[in-house]
C-alpha cells in the first residue's frame, strides 16, 4: 500500500483561542487574557466563552473496569451514550442528535485524545482503540463552537491526560460477571526535564449473552521532553489488538420482551465475529511565550478489520459477507496564536490540518463462518484539507466576542479491481467542500452569573463506509450529499464556591440530513433527508451541600423531527441523570446513581419504539495510603433493580432486529495498587 504524501493530506482544524478571566467587578480596568488551546493538553475554560462546554474529571465517574467509552461519558448533558454490551460494535454516541444514524463506530461527533484526532478524515471514529485508564478528564463541546472543528463536528469529545509528575508503578485489576476480568499495569518515570509512561492492559469476558465473547489487549508508550522553557515534545505510541469480538446480534422487539438474554440463530450459523488490530504513532511539539504560541502534531496509523456478517453474501453483486479491511491513515495539523502587545485584549488564531486515509477493502462469501470466494476488491482514498481563522476579543470588562470560520475540502476516490460480466467497474470519484463559521457574544452580568448567545453553520460529509453501498446497484454512492446545519444557542452560566450550573437552549436546522435508508443484517445504506429540525434544552448542575455531601444533576429534552413531523430515529426525547455522593472521610466514598432515558424510535415509520427506562447504580470506592503505597478498592452494583432495558437500537433495521439488550444486575469489583518510588 503506498504511503500517503503530506502534500496531499487532508485537514480538520485544531481550534485554539484566548479567553479572559472573569472580572471581579464591572469597574475592573485590566483584563488578563489567557491562551486556551482546544487541541492541546490544556482544558478549555468554559465559564467565559459563548458556548456549551462541559469539563468533567474521570474521577467524577463511577469506578469500573474501563472497557467501554460509555463509562467516561455518563452524566453529561446533551450526550447520549448507549452501551451495546456487544464488543464487536463500539459505544453508540450521539450529541444533540448528531451521530444517531451510526450503525457502528462514531459519526457526526469528533473524538480527540490529547489533541490527536481519533476521527478519520471522512468523519468516522472508533472508541475501542482508546486505553480508557489514561484520560484524567474529558471536555465536551456542543453547539456553534463545535462547528469550527470542521467536517462531522456535531460535537467534540476531547479526552485529556496528565503527564507523569513522579516515578510510580500502578496495577489495576477488575472482575465482574460472565467471566469478565481486566488487568492494567502502568509505570511512570519522571526526572528533571523529561518523563516516560509505559502501559499495558488485557481484557476478556464471555459476555452477558451466548456468542458474546471478547478478548482485547493494549500496549502504549508516552515520552515527554521539555526541550526549552518554552518548547515541549511529546511522542506517543499505541497498539490495540482484539483477536476475538463475537457478535450476538440485535433482537426483534418480541424476542427482546420474551428473553433479552437470547442470541439470534444466525450468529452461530455464520459465526458472526470481528477481529481488530489498531496501531498509531504521533508527535506533538508546542511552543508558548507571552505574545506568541504555536503547536504542530503529526500522526500515522494502521487499522486492520476482519468481520463476519450473519448471511452468505454469495450473489455476484453482493460485495460478500466477510469484510477484510486494511486502513492506512496519516495527518498533520498546526496552529499559531498571536496576542499583539498593542491590543492585549485581542487574540488571533489561525491553523490548518491535512489528513488522508487509504482503505484496502476485500469482500468474501461467508461459508458458515469460513472465508469463501472473492466478491469485492477495491482501493479507496479520502483526502481532506482545511484551514481556519479565529478572533477572540474582549470588547470590555464584561463583554467577549468570539468569531471564526473554517474551510474544508474532502475528496473521495475508489478504484475497483473486482470486475466481471455480472459486476461492472465501480470505480468513481467525488469531492465535497464547504465553509463553517460561528459568532458568539458572552456577557458577565455579575461575578458569578453570565449569559451568552451564539450562531453558527456546519457541515458533515458521508463517511467512506456510508458511500460504499447502494440498495439496487453496485459501486460508490455518489448521490449522497453533505449535510449542512444552521444553529442558534443561548445559555446562562452560574459559578459560585459551592455551585456550578449551566442552562442552554438551542435550535438546529439541517438540510440534506444523512440518515439510514435501510439496514439488513449488518449491511447499511444511507440517503439524504430533505430537512430536519432539532430544538432542545440542557441543564447541568453540580452542588456541594457540605464537604461530605455533594450532588450532580443534569437533564436534556430534545425534539428532533423530519419536516413532516416524524421523529428522527435513534434519538432519545428525554434524558436525566442524578448522582448523590457521600464522603464520610478521605478514605471512603459512596455514590448512588439514577439515570433515565426516554423512548427512542428505531425507524422512520415510528412503528418500532424502544421503551423508556430508569436505572439505579450503587458504588463504593476506598483510598488508603501507607507511606509510599496506595490502595484503591472499589465495588459497583450495576442496575440495582435488575431492570430489562434496551441498551441501544439499530436504526431502520430491515430484518426487524432493532433492539440491543442492556446488561442486567451485575456486581463488579476491582482494586488499584500504586507505589511511589
Amino acid at each position: 500500500m503506498p504511503s500517503p504524501s503530506l502534500l496531499t493530506l487532508a485537514l480538520s482544524a485544531s481550534v485554539s483561542m484566548a479567553s479572559t478571566a472573569t472580572p471581579t467587578s464591572a469597574e475592573r480596568a485590566e483584563v488578563n487574557v489567557e491562551r486556551l488551546q482546544i487541541n492541546a493538553s490544556q482544558p478549555l475554560i468554559s465559564r467565559s466563552l459563548p458556548a456549551a462546554i462541559t469539563h468533567r474529571s474521570t474521577d467524577a465517574q463511577l469506578p469500573g473496569p474501563r472497557i467501554d467509552a460509555d463509562e467516561l461519558l455518563q452524566g453529561i448533558a446533551g450526550v447520549q451514550s448507549d452501551s451495546r454490551a456487544n464488543y464487536a460494535q463500539d459505544t453508540r454516541i450521539s450529541m444533540r442528535g448528531f451521530g444517531a444514524r451510526s450503525a457502528f463506530g462514531v459519526r457526526g461527533v469528533l473524538l480527540q485524545l490529547d489533541g490527536v484526532p481519533l476521527s478519520m478524515p471522512d468523519g468516522q471514529a472508533q472508541t475501542s482503540s482508546i486505553l480508557l485508564d489514561e484520560p484524567d478528564n474529558v471536555q465536551i463541546i456542543r453547539g456553534p463552537l463545535a462547528v469550527l472543528y470542521g467536517n462531522a463536528a456535531g460535537g467534540v469529545i476531547h479526552w485529556q491526560s496528565a503527564a507523569p509528575q513522579a516515578t510510580t508503578s500502578t496495577l489495576n485489576v477488575a472482575q465482574g460477571a460472565n467471566a469478565l476480568i481486566r488487568a492494567q499495569a502502568q509505570h511512570d518515570w519522571h526526572e528533571n526535564e523529561q518523563a516516560l509512561r509505559i502501559m499495558a492492559s488485557h481484557f476478556r469476558t464471555d459476555g452477558p449473552r451466548a456468542h458474546n465473547q471478547a478478548r482485547r489487549s493494549h500496549v502504549a508508550g508516552r515520552w515527554y521532553r521539555q526541550l526549552s522553557p518554552t518548547t515541549q515534545l511529546i511522542l506517543r505510541y499505541d497498539n490495540s489488538n482484539a483477536p476475538l469480538l463475537e457478535d450476538p446480534g440485535a433482537l426483534t422487539p418480541d424476542d427482546w420482551r420474551n428473553d433479552p438474554s437470547q442470541t439470534i440463530a444466525r450468529a452461530s450459523t455464520y459465526n458472526t465475529r470481528k477481529a481488530i488490530q489498531h496501531e498509531q504513532l504521533s508527535t506533538s511539539i508546542t511552543y508558548q511565550e507571552d505574545a506568541h504560541a504555536a503547536d504542530i502534531t503529526l500522526w500515522r496509523g494502521w487499522r486492520a478489520i476482519e468481520q463476519y456478517l450473519p448471511f452468505q453474501g454469495d450473489d455476484l453483486t453482493s460485495s460478500g459477507a466477510v469484510i477484510d479491511l486494511k486502513r492506512d491513515f496519516i495527518g498533520i495539523h498546526s496552529d499559531y496564536h498571536w496576542t499583539p502587545s498593542t491590543l492585549p485584549d485581542w487574540q488571533l488564531s489561525a491553523g490548518f490540518q491535512l489528513a488522508q486515509q487509504n482503505d484496502r477493502r476485500f469482500g468474501f462469501v461467508n461459508n458458515f463462518g469460513e472465508k469463501g470466494a472473492l466478491r469485492r476488491n477495491e482501493d479507496s482514498n479520502v483526502e481532506a484539507q482545511s484551514a481556519y481563522v479565529l478572533s477572540n476579543w474582549q470588547l470590555a470588562p464584561r463583554w467577549q466576542w468570539l468569531l471564526g470560520t473554517r474551510y474544508q475540502h474532502t475528496q473521495f476516490t475508489v478504484n475497483d479491481s473486482y470486475i466481471t460480466p455480472d459486476n461492472p467497474d465501480d470505480s468513481g470519484r467525488t469531492a465535497m467542500q464547504d465553509w463553517s463559521w460561528m459568532s458568539g457574544l458572552h456577557y458577565q452580568l455579575t461575578p458569578s452569573w453570565s449569559v451568552y448567545l451564539s450562531r453558527g453553520a456546519g457541515f458533515e460529509t458521508p463517511t467512506l463506509t456510508e458511500m460504499a453501498y447502494r440498495n439496487n446497484a453496485t459501486g460508490l454512492n455518489t448521490e449522497l450529499k453533505p449535510a449542512r446545519n444552521l444553529q442558534w444557542e443561548i445559555g446562562q452560566k452560574w459559578q459560585r464556591h459551592n455551585l456550578q450550573a449551566q442552562l442552554v437552549g438551542y435550535h438546529i436546522t439541517t438540510y440534506d440530513e444523512l440518515v439510514v435508508d435501510q439496514s439488513i443484517d449488518g449491511r447499511t445504506t444511507y440517503k439524504n433527508a430533505a430537512e430536519t429540525e432539532r430544538q432542545g434544552l440542557e441543564l447541568d448542575l453540580q452542588l456541594s451541600f457540605t464537604p461530605h455531601w455533594t450532588t450532580q444533576f443534569n437533564a436534556h429534552a430534545l425534539d428532533a423531527t423530519y419536516s413532516d413531523g416524524r421523529r428522527l430515529p435513534g434519538v432519545a426525547e428525554r434524558q436525566a441523570y442524578w448522582q448523590f455522593e457521600w464522603q464520610p472521610s478521605s478514605a471512603h466514598q459512596v455514590r448512588l446513581i439514577g439515570s433515565y432515558r426516554g423512548t427512542i424510535s428505531a425507524n422512520e415509520d415510528m412503528t418500532v419504539i424502544a421503551p423508556s427506562a430508569t436505572l439505579w447504580h450503587l458504588a463504593y470506592q476506598g483510598d488508603w495510603r501507607w507511606q509510599d503505597l496506595e490502595l484503591g478498592p472499589w465495588l459497583k452494583l450495576h442496575n440495582l433493580t435488575d431492570r430489562d432495558y434496551v441498551g441501544a437500537v439499530v436504526v431502520n433495521q430491515g430484518s426487524g432486529r432493532a433492539f440491543e439488550p442492556g446488561v442486567g444486575r451485575e456486581l463488579q469489583a476491582g482494586i488499584t495498587i500504586r507505589y511511589v518510588w
